[in-house]
């Protein structure tokens, strides 16, 4: 396969894989929103320390360093990408 046609391939991913990102955003938006506090009418959402503390832990923590638990986690959601890609790289 040539510089071109790779380029190409990737090119034509841009937006199966932007959907599948936004999927896996909404998930996680709909995850969050449900461990929230409902603070009024006005829609707004008080995180509770323990997740804030919790997440910021994971924020700092490089991929390598975290638990095989939260690895699994990202693993899982790279692998929804992959089918799409094998998909793409088979076609050429």
């Amino acid at each position: 396969m040539n510089p071109g046609d790779i380029k190409n391939t990737l090119d034509g991913l841009v937006e199966p894989l932007a959907s599948i990102e936004h999927e896996r955003w909404s998930h996680w938006q709909r995850y969050m929103h449900s461990k929230c506090i409902p603070q009024g009418s006005d829609g707004a959402l008080l995180i509770p320390g323990d997740l804030v503390k919790r997440w910021e832990e994971q924020i700092a923590t490089p991929y390598f360093e975290l638990s095989e638990v939260a690895k699994e986690s990202d693993r899982q959601q790279v692998r929804k990408y992959l089918p799409l890609i094998v998909g793409a790289l088979s076609q050429t």
